[in-house]
């Protein structure tokens, strides 16, 4: 019998043998290796897509998170300008009553002040009336001792004028 390319009965069943062989090792295989491999793949593709999944919705969160501080920062610089308008005002009020109570103690400084000078003109005036009446009974004893004419008692008089002092006698 001639072969045709060298191919014999057993070679033919070795072939088979073998390639039932490989199918039975690659199905036996594919239960030990490759499905554990799938069901690894798998776990690691569905860890992946709950991580992208969890990602996501803290993205979600984190941006809602973002709103609710830029809202309360909002509200902060809101009660911030609050209080500064609030602190302005008071101090526009201080500042307004210690300008009242300063006015107010410089209006009785004046007034103080006026009623001394009213006094001391008081003072000076009686004074002033003292030594006029000292000069007139100055003059008076003058005008008895010597017993003399107009002219003589008008130059006495412009004497006693001149020694009392002219500003004096004009205030």
């Amino acid at each position: 019998m001639e072969r045709l390319f060298d191919l014999d009965f057993q070679l033919l069943h070795d072939a088979t043998l073998l390639a039932v062989a490989v199918l039975f090792l690659g199905i036996i295989l594919s239960y030990l290796l490759f499905n554990p491999v799938r069901d690894f793949m798998q776990e690691r593709q569905n860890r992946i897509a709950g991580d992208i999944a969890s990602a996501k919705s803290d993205k979600e969160e984190a941006q809602q998170l973002k709103a609710q501080y830029e809202e309360k920062l909002k509200e902060v610089d809101k009660e911030a300008d609050a209080i500064l308008a609030e602190a302005r005002k008071k101090a526009l009020q201080n500042e307004t009553n210690i300008i009242n109570e300063a006015k107010e103690e410089a209006a009785r400084i004046i007034k103080n002040a006026e009623e001394q000078a009213v006094l001391e003109q008081k003072r000076v005036a009686d004074e002033v009336k003292q030594q006029m009446i000292a000069v007139a009974a100055l003059m008076a004893q003058k005008v008895v001792a010597q017993n003399i004419d107009t002219t003589l008692q008008d130059s006495l008089v412009e004497e006693t004028l001149k020694e009392m002092g002219g500003s004096t006698w004009q205030s």
